[in-house]
């Protein structure tokens, strides 16, 4: 019995999107194995038989058949690589979870006073000694803090709140976003201000080598204008007045609108301190429920 060579295979037929993503792959893509895969079906696709493809390419022959099988069974997916995963983890989730806890905390924490701050090295020794993992290398614990979002970072500054008051009515302020209540609404208001009057650069037509000038240093003969507004949680609307000042007789003017807009309703208004604990606005907002 004589036993032939097998008979050469070929791509499918490539509809234009294909062509156009295997076209895009072999330019850029830079996963060797991807690379290599889109080679063989575009050439297969220009009629280069298995033979060729494997003098050219330097592969098997059963490689450019099992590349063609696939391609024409599952498209475009067949190209990507399918990677095993390596070897099963040896820490596990629970673990790996713990170990990026102690990595947030401050040496102080345990009672170290020798560093201020955690190194891969110092952690992975402190992990050990508390038998958290029996071994850690300094890559492992890398990876494992990567994975978790936990990066090194520079501290930043932060500000509390000096009303002695403030915990009880941040928990009004979060209890009315949380439940809004059912015998009236919800307003933000705040300030924004001063808005200047400014030139703006812009493009326009000139001659080559001649663009417009603006100067640098400006007058503000129009003055400064503010804006006070209120946002309605439950409408997700916003209403503004703009304003040459925004001391508290503005600010009261603006509840005199909000009042208006909506009569009969209770008004919960959250705000800062500024210029709203003035007694007439105080007076004001006990006599109209809000």
């Amino acid at each position: 019995m004589v036993v032939g060579r097998q008979p050469s295979v070929f791509v499918r037929p490539v509809s234009m999107e294909e062509g156009r993503r295997l076209q895009r792959i072999s330019r850029t893509a830079k996963d060797p194995v991807r690379l290599r895969r889109a080679i063989v079906v575009l050439m297969s696709a220009q009629g280069q038989a298995v033979r060729d493809i494997t003098s050219l390419m330097q592969v098997g022959e059963d490689y450019v058949r099992d590349v063609i099988h696939a391609f024409n069974e599952r498209g475009s997916d067949a190209l990507d690589p399918k990677w095993s995963g390596g070897r099963p983890k040896t820490i596990g989730e629970r673990v790996r979870e713990h170990i990026r806890l102690i990595a947030r905390t401050s040496p102080a924490d345990w009672k170290i006073a020798a560093f201020s701050t955690w190194s891969l090295a110092k952690l992975a020794a402190h992990l050990v000694e508390r038998h958290v993992v029996p071994a850690i290398s300094r890559e492992t614990l890398r990876r494992i803090l990567r994975e978790g979002g936990v990066s090194w970072q520079t501290p930043t500054t932060w500000k509390a709140s000096t009303d002695p008051d403030f915990i009880a009515k941040m928990h009004r302020v979060l209890a009315l976003y949380d439940t809004p209540p059912t015998d009236g609404r919800v307003i933000c208001v705040d300030e924004f201000g001063p808005l200047n009057l400014q030139p703006r650069k812009g493009k326009a037509w000139r001659q080559a080598g001649r663009p417009r000038r603006l100067r640098a240093t400006y007058n503000r003969y129009g003055g400064v204008m503010h804006m006070l507004a209120a946002l309605g949680l439950s409408t997700g609307k916003i209403y503004y007045r703009i304003r040459r000042r925004k001391r508290w007789r503005e600010f009261l003017g603006l509840l005199k609108i909000l009042r208006s807009r909506w009569p009969g309703e209770k008004l919960y208004v959250v705000l800062d301190n500024s210029p709203h604990k003035h007694t007439e606005v105080r007076i004001r907002a006990a006599d109209n429920d809000i």
